[in-house]
């Protein structure tokens, strides 16, 4: 019997979201649309961009972010991460633990320096853009995996982000390696354009021989198959992973399985931040999975989700917004 419906890995990071103009961006030098990673003193200079700036925190991280919106929704989830002897890092525990999550840093000794944190800079278009300070958490490392619970899982999860980080990427592949001895089934998100672009090395070590089920949106798709045709997208993809999972934003998803593709349809709302979007529609679609769902049921509810979640601020819902979805 599993423990765990979901046992995944990634960074922590509390998100620190602000409202601002295209404008603003420019004169801050970051990328749209996309996640750069920062340093401390790049940090510094870009709080000093928006101080003063109405600004909301939340726990947040990919993969963190996901195991949440399933234990939300009713399943059981573990998220192994590292974070600081901090205000922030007593604050991402407590986050964890108030929505249900299992994790490692109620067994663990917290890190001198500094946790992880993410300014999210969303734009008057809905389009979210991160810098991201790893902090202590680019030293995630196996000491934060709990091998026995890993076994005790269904579905193993890794986030792309850990491609970046050297013992991160490590532990995520011990970690996947325990689950393939144990029969637990493989997933990942490739989170990012930058880490396609950047770290697919690493990306490349987490796919291995492949994975169950694999994330993408895309524009992802769109840079690790080198085309914006959609077949060729699909055809990319289906030699990945098991069940792959093609986020198109306003224009629903698709879930391939093999020559199978199975077109959902979104659910049409106004977007006002797509902070989150795809994380929520991992953990709804693989909550669906581990709770006897077909592939279109379960792909329905997390287009629900996610259209749910871009529909405000925040990165994520509150736990009866996803239970109304859930019985709706």
């Amino acid at each position: 019997m599993s423990h765990y419906h979901l046992y995944a890995i990634g960074n922590a990071l509390v998100d620190t979201e602000y409202e601002v103009g295209d404008d603003l961006l420019a004169t801050m030098g970051v990328s749209k649309r996309h996640m750069t990673l920062i340093d401390a003193p790049r940090r510094t200079e870009l709080l000093g961009h928006v101080q003063g700036l109405h600004h909301r925190r939340t726990g947040g991280g990919s993969a963190a972010n996901t195991a949440v919106a399933l234990a939300q929704l009713g399943g059981q989830a573990f998220y192994s991460c590292r974070v600081a002897d901090d205000e922030l890092g007593a604050f991402y525990a407590q986050d964890l633990q108030a929505n249900g999550v299992a994790t490692n840093l109620s067994h663990t000794r917290a890190e001198h320096g500094q946790t992880g944190s993410c300014m999210v800079l969303v734009t008057p278009d809905a389009e979210r853009t991160m810098c991201t300070f790893l902090g202590v958490s680019a030293e995630l490392d196996s000491h934060s995996l709990h091998p026995t619970d890993i076994a005790k899982s269904r579905i193993y999860y890794m986030e792309g982000y850990l491609a970046a980080s050297p013992t991160g990427l490590q532990a995520a592949l011990q970690g996947r390696q325990i689950a393939r001895e144990h029969l637990v089934q493989l997933a990942l998100t490739l989170s990012d354009v930058s880490m396609i672009n950047f770290c697919k090395d690493g990306l490349l070590a987490m796919l291995a021989d492949g994975v169950d089920y694999l994330f993408a949106n895309e524009e992802e798709a769109q840079v690790w198959s080198g085309s914006t045709d959609l077949n060729t997208m699909v055809q990319t993809l289906s030699a990945l992973g098991k069940t792959v999972c093609l986020t198109r934003g306003p224009k629903g998803s698709l879930v391939i399985q093999g020559q199978s593709v199975i077109e959902v349809p979104a659910t049409p709302v106004k977007a006002v931040d797509t902070n989150g979007a795809g994380d929520m529609f991992a953990g709804a679609f693989l909550y669906g999975m581990t709770h006897h769902m077909d592939l279109r049921t379960a792909a329905t509810l997390a287009n629900r989700a996610a259209a749910q979640v871009v529909s405000q601020h925040g990165n994520r819902l509150q736990t009866q917004q996803l239970q109304d979805l859930l019985r709706a």
